[in-house]
C-alpha cells in the first residue's frame, strides 16, 4: 500500500541528445559528465532532495544502461525510500501492445498508474539535461497562492535568443497570455526552462484528451504530436485554463549542444564563477566512485582548473576540467578543455578548446583542437570533440569543429 503523497516529481530522461553527437553516441543524455564528478541527472535529482519532494519517476528511453546503473537505488540522492523513493521508468508492454515514449506529453500519459500510485496533489515535470539550483518548494507556493492549474518556470534571455525557446507573453500578475514555440519574431524574452507544476487531477485529463485526438489525427494520417509546448499548454490556455509563470532568476544552462557543454563547464572556472558549486546551500549531489585523491607531479603545471579526485598530473593544465581517474602524462598540454572521466593524455599530445569523452586515450605528439588566435583567417573555429572509449593514434590532428567517434 502507498501512502499518498503531495508531490510527485516526472523527470524526462529518454532523450537521445543528437546535438551532443558523440557524446551521447552510446549515452543516454542526462549521463553525460559535467563539473568534474557529476552528470547531469545530479542537479534534478539533487534538486529534488533540497525541495522535499521524495517520490521521483525517471522516464528513460535512450540507451538506458549507464544512466540506470548510475541512478541505482537512489541512495546518493537521499531517494532509496521505502515508499517513494526514486522509480526508473522504462517504456513496456501491456497485453495491449507496447510502444516507445512518442513524446513528453506520451511519457508522462503512460506513466499515469504509477503517479495514480500516490494520488498527489501536484507532479512536477522535469527535463534530466539543464544545469541549475532550485528549490521547487517556492514555484509549487507560487502555485497555490495563485490558484493555478500550470505554473511554467520561466527565465529572461537576451532578444537575439528568444527564438531559441518556447516563450511565454504574460500580463502584470505572471499569468501567462501566450505561448509560442520557438517564434520567429519573439514578443517577450520569457523563456520555459521546460519545468512545470501541474495540479494532478487536470493534468491527468489533458493528458488523456491529448492522446485521444493525436490517435485519431495519426489514423486519418494527419500531423500528430504528444508534447508539452505544442499539445497540452497550447490546449489549457485555449481553454482559458489557469497558466502562470514562475520567474527564476538563478544560473540556468540547457547543454543541449556540445557549444553549450563547454561553456557550462567553463563557467565554473572563470574568475567571476558564474556557477557556484562549493557552496553547501542546495548542495548537489552525485555518485561517489571512491578513488584515491588526485596527484600532481613535481614538474606538473596547473592554474585556474578543477582536479578531481583519482587523477594522476604531471602535464600541464590550464583553465580547465578534469575529470575523475583521468590521467596527464610529463609533456602533455591540455587548455580550454573539458577531460572526461579515465581519459588519457598521453606525453607530447595538445588538447585545446575540445572535450575529451570518458576512458579515450590520446597518443604522444595528437593534436586535438586549436586556440582561436591560431586559426588562419577564413578558417572556421569551435569546439573539437573526441567521443568515449576511442583511441587517437599518435602524431593525429584532430581540427577544431572535428567531431570523432571512432578510433582513428
Amino acid at each position: 500500500m502507498n501512502t499518498k503523497k503531495k508531490v510527485v516529481a516526472m523527470l524526462l530522461a529518454g532523450g537521445q541528445g543528437s546535438r551532443l553527437y558523440a557524446l551521447t553516441k552510446n549515452v543516454a543524455k542526462p549521463a553525460v559528465p559535467y563539473g568534474g564528478k557529476y552528470r547531469l541527472i545530479d542537479f534534478p535529482l539533487s534538486n529534488c532532495t533540497n525541495s522535499g519532494i521524495d517520490t521521483v519517476g525517471v522516464l528513460t528511453q535512450y540507451q538506458p544502461l549507464v544512466l540506470n546503473e548510475y541512478i541505482g537505488n537512489g541512495q546518493p540522492w537521499d531517494l532509496d525510500r521505502l515508499n517513494g523513493g526514486v522509480h526508473v521508468l522504462p517504456p513496456y508492454e501491456t497485453s495491449k501492445g507496447g510502444a516507445w515514449y512518442e513524446g513528453t506529453a506520451n511519457a508522462i500519459y503512460q506513466n499515469i498508474r504509477f503517479i495514480e500510485r500516490y494520488d498527489p496533489e501536484f507532479v512536477v515535470v522535469l527535463g534530466g539535461d539543464h544545469i541549475y539550483k532550485m528549490d521547487y518548494s517556492k514555484m509549487i507556493n507560487f502555485h497555490t497562492q495563485n490558484d493555478a492549474d500550470c505554473t511554467i518556470s520561466v527565465i529572461n534571455v537576451p532578444l537575439a535568443e528568444a527564438s531559441r525557446f518556447g516563450i511565454m507573453v504574460c500580463d502584470e500578475e505572471h499569468r501567462v497570455k501566450e505561448f509560442v514555440e520557438k517564434p520567429a519574431n519573439p514578443t517577450s524574452t520569457l523563456a520555459s526552462m521546460g519545468i512545470y507544476v501541474f495540479n494532478w487531477q487536470k493534468l491527468k485529463k489533458y493528458l488523456i484528451q491529448n492522446e485521444e485526438e493525436a490517435n485519431i489525427k495519426r489514423d486519418k494520417g494527419e500531423k500528430w504530436s504528444k508534447d508539452f509546448g505544442k499539445d497540452i499548454i497550447t490546449s489549457m490556455l485555449k481553454d482559458g485554463q489557469r497558466l502562470f509563470a514562475y520567474e527564476f532568476e538563478g544560473y540556468w544552462m540547457d547543454v543541449g549542444t556540445l557549444d553549450s557543454l563547454w561553456e557550462a563547464n567553463m563557467d565554473l572556472i572563470r574568475p567571476d564563477a558564474k556557477f557556484d558549486l562549493t557552496s553547501k546551500e542546495m548542495k548537489i549531489y552525485s555518485r561517489n566512485n571512491n578513488m584515491p585523491p588526485q596527484y600532481i607531479g613535481s614538474d606538473a603545471m596547473v592554474q585556474d582548473s578543477m582536479i578531481s579526485e583519482g587523477s594522476v598530473i604531471d602535464g600541464n593544465v590550464d583553465f580547465s576540467v578534469i575529470f575523475q581517474g583521468v590521467t596527464v602524462e610529463k609533456g602533455a598540454n591540455i587548455k580550454y578543455s573539458i577531460i572526461m572521466p579515465g581519459a588519457v593524455i598521453k606525453s607530447g599530445a595538445s588538447v585545446e578548446y575540445s572535450i575529451v569523452g570518458s576512458d579515450t586515450v590520446i597518443e604522444s605528439g595528437a593534436k586535438i583542437g586549436k586556440s582561436p588566435e591560431n586559426v588562419n583567417p577564413g578558417e572556421e573555429w569551435g569546439i573539437a570533440v573526441v567521443g568515449h572509449n576511442i583511441t587517437i593514434s599518435e602524431n593525429t590532428v584532430i581540427n577544431p569543429k572535428d567531431i570523432v567517434d571512432e578510433s582513428k
